[in-house]
């Protein structure tokens, strides 16, 4: 069984608060029995549901990351581009994928953006959703690749993740998808906790301490290019390190993040690509509230239209990119549709 990683803290989401706000029901929605007296066929599956909604809430995530940002140029997106009666979206801010996927599962929300391993994790119960199996949403696209960059600058002498031994290195804040994966990382390099001075903070602070010299490195589990790393650029001769060999098989092999190549394009101070680990950010939507009909508009209103999003990471919103992240995740029925109809799936 592969190794799950939590990606945020319990505490944004108690197993407590889901199931005293949903009462571990089943939601369901079922037709009541035929009169037998009459001959009136059953009704349609749709209108039977009275939950189906038109106005929406999309979860992003802080006013101060990617998603906020880019949830409120995709939600603009959708406005002016679903063709359904009544329909309207508002993306909201929150604490991101753990909060977003309670918010589907308590019917607070409709729309949200996560990282696709919490996504996994509350499909199949376990992790922050141990216990409280989320069921009611599926994968309607995906995002952009949230792509691991261990920074260190050249002065360092830091040349590979093995040299971390015995260094001052930011990990990521406690309980941070970051530093679940950095661990994971320096222990498939065989670097334990003690084996360096760790400091839990997020990159923002950790690039302005590698360019005052108060860090020797730091894991960023960040978009692809990150503003910050661009900007310690311009004040230190910047090294991604690579995570490659035996400890990139280690890491696949036991969690659910994938491989992937930094471009040697993807900022001006590399020389060449860099191998490193991804997870995905994904758009997941409610199947209680979110009819398949609807759902099919907003997954064909959003990727047939995304060339009018200026974010730089929304150059990912595309019909090529759009299944990275689905597997093992069930899929919103309208998705699956505009999915089968662009030839992507069978």
């Amino acid at each position: 069984m592969k190794r799950k990683l939590g990606f945020l803290t319990a505490g944004l989401f108690s197993i407590g608060l889901i199931l005293g706000a949903c009462g571990g029901t089943d939601t369901t929605i079922e037709a009541e029995p035929d009169d037998p007296a009459t001959e009136e066929p059953a009704a349609d599956a749709e209108e039977l549901s009275e939950n189906f909604i038109t106005e929406l809430q999309m979860g992003t995530g802080s006013t101060g990351g990617t998603y906020y940002p880019l949830g409120q140029e995709m939600a603009n997106v959708m406005n002016d581009n679903v063709e359904y009666e009544g329909f309207n979206v508002s993306a909201v801010a929150s604490g991101a994928s753990v909060e977003n996927l309670g918010g589907i599962y308590r019917g607070e929300m409709q729309l949200g953006m996560t990282v696709h391993i919490p996504a996994l994790e509350a499909f199949n119960g376990e992790g922050d959703f141990e216990g409280a199996q989320v069921e009611n949403f599926g994968f309607m696209g995906h995002i952009y690749p949230e792509v691991m960059q261990v920074v260190t600058t050249a002065n360092t002498g830091i040349t590979s993740i093995e040299d971390l031994r015995g260094k001052r290195v930011a990990i990521g804040p406690a309980g941070s998808g970051t530093q679940s994966a950095a661990k994971l990382i320096l222990e498939a390099y065989g670097i334990e906790d003690g084996d360096y001075e760790a400091f839990e903070e997020g990159f923002g602070d950790a690039a302005a301490r590698l360019q005052d010299n108060q860090l020797d490195a730091s894991f960023g589990l960040l978009g692809l290019p990150a503003s910050n790393i661009e900007e310690l650029s311009f004040q230190r001769e910047v090294v991604i390190l690579p995570i490659e060999g035996d400890a990139l098989n280690y890491i696949t092999e036991n969690s659910d993040y994938g491989h992937l190549e930094i471009p040697a394009d993807a900022y001006e101070f590399l020389d060449g690509p860099v191998d490193t680990i991804t997870a995905y950010a994904i758009l997941v939507g409610s199947t209680d509230q979110i009819s398949e009909e609807l759902g099919y508009e907003i997954v064909k209103g959003l990727y047939e239209n995304v060339d009018s999003i200026s974010h730089p990471q929304g150059v990912h919103l595309s019909l090529e990119n759009i299944l990275n992240g689905s597997e093992g995740l069930p899929l919103h029925p309208g998705a699956e549709r505009y999915f089968k109809e662009q030839g992507l799936l069978n």
